[in-house]
């Protein structure tokens, strides 16, 4: 039985398996190692899972949902075709589509795997990363910080002397920075900080809500086609830019066309405020760090960290350009997956150590007086402690014959107990006497994996233990049946039935953003994609695997130039080669 690494991302996830030497990514049933994080209800209740499922954004934005990783450990409730899904539940299914795509792919069972996390993720988002898994079927093995996978892969791949390394971490969704020592055998990771609702995602926004500016519109009052329609084609421009002076967007709403040229110095402008935010999360990992010694390198990872306009704010802020990791957008994967080789314990990996650090600081509520009435924290283990973490404080009653001491637990960084996210309680007896006399000592075991145990001895010996567990997101047995039953009861998509959903979603998607003949001549596609049902498989996937490419030609003209109108069209033919043949 394998052991799996999966990068749950915001918007993409993949699957890697340690074997035979090395890290190795798990293809879906497309053939690509990205599944999107995209899920899409159908009329008969199964779920399209990945790139069919994000095509629907635009086709069927009622029925789909996407980028829901921001929401995990919240109460955000997302409706799909009438029905109401958490985003841990959403999460748990785009897991059980890469489970499947891995007991396929690897011919085997497979129900334990080591998961990635943004390194900020907090008690919340992380339990609620755990249940996700439940959901699925899944064993946690481990929960690795995403940019402590893409430094394991990265110092794994570059064999280079002792260095101290930053790893920035932009995706889709959320920032990551992480300071990394590398010597000897030893990955130890000195720093870490983050923001957990800043990614690409923020920059589309951005674009999005300048070209409704330019053009006179309001955001808000688009339907949710249209905006569907504008985020993905900000993206596309976006994207665009890395390899173009400028990039179009045009937008169709009823007999009107509204349109906006995006360009590099326009994009920097635009994503101004964004990089303000990155600035403050490099600044607080460098002055978290163990050691001031200067940093070697700076890696860049995840799909956002790619852009050129983020590579030339970087060089502006540190003097020199960052360097983009090997497969950018795979490294955590990759990191991943040798993190499931480290605990499946293959002798290659045994002489590999890795050190992680606590993302945020925790502590207990106290006052200083019987008349202080705003409780304030007093910190255990601070944040960037490694891990694991233990340490121990006393504390004592506050007024005479004071019988019991409680202790609220809160993990945050904020001067005031209420700044900060409460984790539970726990409360010991004490003898009765004289106010500051009778006291408690509190120990705080922070592990590896995020998992709190606190204990409590008063000085009259009463003793008290507890493992924090959110009491939201850890279920009963019987909650937890409930839960697996109706998540288990929604069907994925049959195997076969991705490539062609995807296709024919893809097409009325170019459809939708499409005018003139370029719409006319996609819309005879998607009929001719629509007529194939009677066509035997060997004729079906010749029809399928030629629409495609004639789709792919379509959606490169089309971003190179929306308003064109020339024929595209030219020698070929969509409805040749598509006689009924016998399999």
């Amino acid at each position: 039985m394998s052991i799996i690494g999966i990068d749950l991302g915001t918007t993409n996830s993949l699957a890697c398996v340690y074997r035979e030497g090395r890290a190795e990514l798990i293809p879906n049933e497309l053939g690509e190692y990205k599944t999107s994080s995209a899920v899409s209800l159908l009329k008969d209740g199964s779920v399209l899972v990945g790139a069919a499922a994000k095509e629907r954004l635009i086709t069927h934005p009622e029925s789909t949902a996407a980028s829901f990783k921001v929401w995990m450990g919240t109460e955000k409730a997302f409706s799909l075709g009438g029905r109401t899904f958490k985003p841990e539940e959403l999460s748990a299914l785009v897991l059980r589509q890469l489970l499947e795509d891995a007991r396929r792919y690897l011919g085997e069972p497979v129900e334990e795997a080591v998961i990635s996390v943004p390194a900020y993720f907090n008690d919340d988002q992380r339990c609620a990363t755990k249940l996700a898994a439940q959901l699925a079927g899944l064993t946690v093995k481990r929960l690795i910080n995403e940019p402590s996978a893409a430094a394991l892969c990265h110092r794994q791949g570059a064999q280079t002397g002792d260095c101290q390394l930053m790893i920035v971490d932009f995706g889709g969704g959320t920032l990551d920075v992480s300071v990394v020592d590398c010597f000897e055998n030893i990955i130890e990771i000195t720093a870490i900080a983050g923001n957990n609702r800043l990614g690409g995602d923020d920059i589309d926004r951005a674009i999005a809500a300048h070209f409704c500016r330019e053009n006179g519109l309001s955001e808000h009052r688009l339907d949710p086609v249209a905006l569907a329609s504008l985020y993905r084609q900000a993206e596309t421009a976006k994207i665009a830019l890395s390899g173009a002076p400028a990039a179009a967007m045009a937008l169709q709403l009823e007999d009107r066309q509204f349109s906006l040229v995006l360009t590099p110095p326009l994009l920097r402008q635009l994503c101004q405020p964004v990089f303000q935010q990155v600035r403050a999360v490099i600044s607080r990992a460098l002055k978290d760090r163990a050691r001031t010694a200067s940093i070697d390198d700076v890696i860049l990872v995840g799909g956002s960290a790619q852009l050129p306009v983020f590579g030339d704010f970087l060089e502006e802020l540190f003097g020199r350009r960052p360097k983009v990791a090997a497969k950018p957008d795979e490294i955590v994967a990759l990191g991943v997956g040798l993190c499931a080789g480290i605990k499946a314990r293959d002798e290659e990996l045994q002489d590999l150590v890795m050190t992680d650090v606590c993302p945020f600081s925790l502590g207990v509520a106290t006052c200083n007086s019987i008349y202080d009435k705003t409780p304030h924290m007093s910190f255990l283990i601070s944040r960037s402690s490694m891990l694991p973490a233990v340490h121990r404080d006393n504390f004592y009653t506050l007024w005479d014959n004071q019988r019991a001491l409680r202790f609220e637990i809160y993990q945050g960084e904020g001067y005031f107990a209420s700044e900060n996210l409460k984790l539970g309680e726990l409360e010991v007896q004490v003898p009765p006497g004289p106010a500051g006399e009778q006291y408690a000592t509190v120990t705080f075991t922070y592990d590896i994996d995020g998992i709190l145990h606190v204990s409590a001895k008063s000085s009259g010996g009463d003793y008290r233990e507890r493992l924090i567990l959110n009491p939201h997101l850890h279920l009963t047995p019987e909650e937890q049946h409930r839960a697996l039953e109706r998540i288990g009861q929604i069907q994925l998509a049959a195997q076969g039935s991705q490539q062609e959903q995807f296709l024919l979603d893809k097409a009325l998607s170019l459809y939708q953003q499409s005018l003139g003949p370029w719409r006319d001549a996609i819309g005879g596609l998607i009929y001719y994609l629509q007529s194939l049902g009677d066509y035997s498989s060997t004729a079906r996937r010749r029809a399928w695997a030629a629409a495609q490419e004639r789709l792919e030609q379509i959606e490169a003209q089309l971003q190179a130039d929306p308003l064109s109108g020339d024929g595209f069209w030219g020698d070929f033919d969509p409805y040749e080669d598509t006689e009924d043949e016998e399999d």
